[in-house]
């Protein structure tokens, strides 16, 4: 569902804002510093819970504000409100949807899928594989239902694992017990990365080939254990070493995203500009997977979209976007550069963020140009 109005008070160095977006592409233009990235990051802690800039959400908060208030309100019948309120001094935040107080950030999650394309998304490429199983474990959370219990319940088997095997004098049965856990749910687990992956593959290298032409390139999951040995047997014959260790080595919390370039990694292989076009390829095959599968649709953050990409890839870019029917905010310094690709068919809002004299972000709406 679309997001339909806005309104920010104490997020860094925005003014109080009240916005209502266009359905489809909205731009946001202005200098650097002007506080076009801290709009982005206010919708994307109500999709999320958390920024994309810090680990601290306190950190959001504006200097001269005791606390951080976001909503939002998702477009349909009925309407449905998201709020997120966040004291300086408190631990965690308030959070609301369709005005009752939630105590899981996953359903703010399942509410507004969103994806985020901005400079940290090369981290699927040269980051660690953390960063890979969370894209993952995205897609696979958004459809299917029963991945979130069976990630609760193998998580938790992990950590009694993982606390006995670092205890002196562990009981083998306790040690067998919690290890049939960890097998049954961790091969669960994996079955539903599996099938996700398959689903997956076709949808991507669709999306690429639109974006560039990399015949070579290919993803490849691995489970995070031996693919020729059930997980029981690796748990079993792997306790010596996961005691010294003091840590539980194989399983799916090692799962990685091989993403390589005719055999190379491919962060080895590619140029910037291509190592863009890539990682965008992959957030935005996942909303056309999530929306072949589930009728929903994705929500995008682009910040500073015209980065590393010449006009022809711009306008490839935003075809894919105006393709695919959602509702995107992108940002840039340069207006030209985000105005003149779009299909006069398609809704375009566009707005100035700009700096004042006392420092904060002031947004104010633009006529749309076209070339």
């Amino acid at each position: 569902m679309p997001l339909e109005r806005l309104a920010f008070q104490g997020l860094r160095n925005l003014q109080a804002l009240e916005l209502s977006p266009g359905p489809r592409i909205n731009l946001f233009v202005g200098d650097n510093g002007s506080g076009k990235t801290s709009l982005l990051e206010g919708i994307h802690v109500l999709g999320m819970g958390r920024s994309f800039r810090t680990r601290h959400l306190r950190h959001a908060i504006a200097h001269d504000a005791e606390a951080m208030v976001l909503h939002a309100r998702l477009a349909g019948e009925p309407a449905l409100p998201v709020g997120l309120r966040r004291h300086r001094d408190a631990k965690e935040s308030e959070l609301r949807l369709g005005g009752q107080k939630l105590d899981r950030v996953s359903r703010l999650v399942e509410a507004l899928p969103l994806q985020l394309i901005n400079p940290d998304a090369f981290r699927l490429l040269e980051g660690s594989p953390s960063g890979r199983r969370e894209f993952l474990d995205w897609g696979v959370f958004h459809v299917k239902h029963d991945f979130l219990p069976a990630w609760q319940r193998y998580r938790r088997a992990l950590k009694h694992r993982n606390a006995l095997i670092r205890h002196g004098r562990m009981s083998d049965a306790s040690l067998n017990a919690w290890e049939q856990e960890l097998v049954a749910w961790g091969e669960h687990l994996d079955a539903l990365r599996r099938d996700w992956m398959s689903a997956f593959a076709p949808v991507f290298a669709e999306t690429l080939a639109g974006l560039i032409d990399l015949p070579g390139l290919e993803l490849r999951y691995s489970r995070g254990w031996d693919r020729k040995r059930a997980l029981g047997e690796v748990l079993r014959q792997g306790r010596d070493t996961d005691r010294q260790m003091g840590f539980t080595q194989q399983g799916p919390q090692r799962a990685d995203l091989g993403i390589r370039l005719d055999r190379r990694p491919a962060v080895e292989v590619l140029s910037r500009g291509q190592q863009k076009l890539v990682v965008s390829a992959m957030k935005l095959a996942q909303g056309r997977l999530l929306e072949e599968l589930t009728g929903r649709t994705c929500l995008y953050l682009i910040d500073d979209l015209p980065a590393e990409l010449d006009g022809e890839h711009r306008r490839v870019f935003c075809q894919w976007l105006e393709r695919m029917r959602c509702q995107a905010f992108i940002t840039s310094v340069d207006t030209d550069a985000l105005a003149g690709p779009w299909s006069t068919q398609t809704p375009v809002a566009m707005f100035h963020v700009k700096r004042t004299e006392s420092g904060q972000g002031q947004l104010l709406p633009m006529d749309r140009q076209t070339s």
